[in-house]
């Protein structure tokens, strides 16, 4: 019971990736279980069996899913059998087990509202079936657009993956707006996507619909505290561990980098290449870690950061771990950074949930994004980071001058250097877990439909 003594309402949360599995759509829904219920709802999470995923594993992250939450698992399609059609997403190959597990959940427990939090596109058109069959309102989470123009912009790289990639784009065409036309509530974790979907989509503009961003937990930052040290991953280099060398200052990027942010690399890398050639024994000092870059497991990941370095002629300052860490690994690398390093992403609507739990690390941070951008709002909004910005098409000369300022202050201990005041107050209540689940829960209410007793 909630404190007014009305009983908990359920939702039933479709996420088909969760611990033990380690993947970044399943955090908002991961962070939030240990406060749906006393926001007054009762979580029910329906996810898909680990042994049906070849993702990572990151089984620390079971101790933070508190023990009395009812999880149910489904299967689905081989991934052996399916990869021979070329149809290895998880989404498309536990549709049907998900629906028809979905549904019994929905019929037993008398679900109130489902939410469906993930970035298997595909998952969402369930949402609008259950209402059909069922009547139970739902509310989409949406992490990342599901149909955009990003690759086809000037400028912009080459899409990934050929003819899948086709595929994923007319899919999204054909189903975007019928899964959507039908929905609750709505949620983003950026402001443009939901503008977006307001320009595409007439009816949108009724749909109750808010901004909800991914956040970062107290309770995950103790919980990556306790962790046993990694010493592979906190290591100085050998040639600079010599008693009589000056200390190392180390830039720590976590997470994944390179093809989606080639124009801050290569404003980063430009600037230690002026410094370097300026001075060069200082610049020794510096050493910039990229780590877990790719989604790929240990042993399987291609570099994309050394690349784009080696161009500059700083590669060998420049650290690479191109596989996946896990949420906590991450975590407990980030408060043991000298500096934390923030990328921008061509797309001006990119909001990197590491933002968060940068800002609980407490460390200085360093971000490099471009000009107008949602990210830079962002920033200088919290005021936790010195903010260098650039323009794709413009000289970036100003940028290097800030890059290289800012490397004399971290040489320095950043002595005279005026670090930004910090913007907590506005980051407890915007960015917490515990802050956001209660928006969520106020976008759950919304969604459903008042009671005979609500309305008399």
């Amino acid at each position: 019971m909630t404190a007014d003594a009305r009983p908990l309402r359920r939702v039933l949360i479709v996420s088909p990736s969760f611990p033990p599995m380690n993947a970044p759509d399943l955090q908002r829904v991961r962070m939030s279980l240990p406060y749906y219920r006393e926001n007054g709802w009762e979580p029910i999470v329906l996810t898909i069996d680990p042994a049906c995923q070849d993702g990572s594993r990151e089984d620390a992250l079971r101790a933070t899913i508190p023990a009395d939450i009812r999880i149910h698992r489904c299967g689905a399609f081989s991934l052996a059998w399916s990869r021979r059609l070329g149809l290895g997403n998880l989404g498309l190959r536990a549709w049907f087990h998900l629906l028809f597990a979905g549904a019994r959940l929905i019929r037993r427990e008398k679900i109130d509202v489902v939410f469906l939090s993930n970035t298997q596109f595909v998952t969402f058109t369930l949402g609008r079936i259950w209402l059909r069959w069922l009547g139970v309102p739902y509310v989409i989470d949406l992490q990342d657009p599901w149909r955009t123009d990003y690759y086809e912009r000037p400028g912009s790289r080459r899409p990934p993956g050929g003819w899948k990639y086709q595929l994923a784009r007319a899919q999204a065409w054909l189903l975007e707006g019928w899964s959507f036309r039908r929905v609750g509530a709505f949620m983003s974790v950026s402001q443009v996507y939901l503008d977006d979907l307001r320009q595409r989509y007439r009816w949108f503009r009724f749909v109750p619909a808010e901004v909800i961003r991914f956040g970062a937990s107290e309770t995950d930052l103790a919980a990556a505290r306790a962790l046993p040290p990694i010493p592979s991953l906190n290591a100085q280099p050998t040639a600079l561990n010599s008693a009589a060398a000056p200390a190392v200052i180390r830039f720590i990027y976590t997470g994944a980098a390179g093809p989606i942010m080639p124009h801050a690399l290569k404003v980063l890398f430009r600037a230690l290449s002026l410094f370097r050639a300026a001075r060069p024994d200082d610049a020794r000092r510096l050493r910039f870690e990229f780590l877990g870059t790719s989604y790929a497991p240990p042993g399987r990941g291609v570099e994309s950061v050394v690349p784009v370095a080696r161009e500059f002629g700083v590669a060998d300052l420049v650290h690479e771990l191109p596989h996946r860490l896990g949420h906590l690994e991450c975590l407990q690398i980030q408060t043991s950074a000298d500096v934390l390093l923030l990328l921008g992403s061509s797309d001006l609507a990119y909001s990197p949930s590491k933002l968060y739990p940068y800002y609980l690390a407490a460390r200085p941070m360093l971000s490099v994004v471009f000009r107008d951008s949602y990210l830079e709002s962002m920033l200088r909004e919290l005021a936790c980071s010195t903010v260098v910005t650039f323009s794709e098409n413009a000289p970036a000369d100003d940028a290097h001058s800030q890059l290289i300022a800012f490397f004399d202050h971290a040489l320095n201990g950043f002595a005279r250097f005026t670090h930004p005041v910090r913007n907590d107050a506005f980051f407890r209540r915007e960015f917490l877990a515990q802050s956001l689940t209660a928006r969520q829960c106020a976008l759950f209410a919304a969604a459903v439909p008042p009671a005979p007793a609500d309305l008399a």
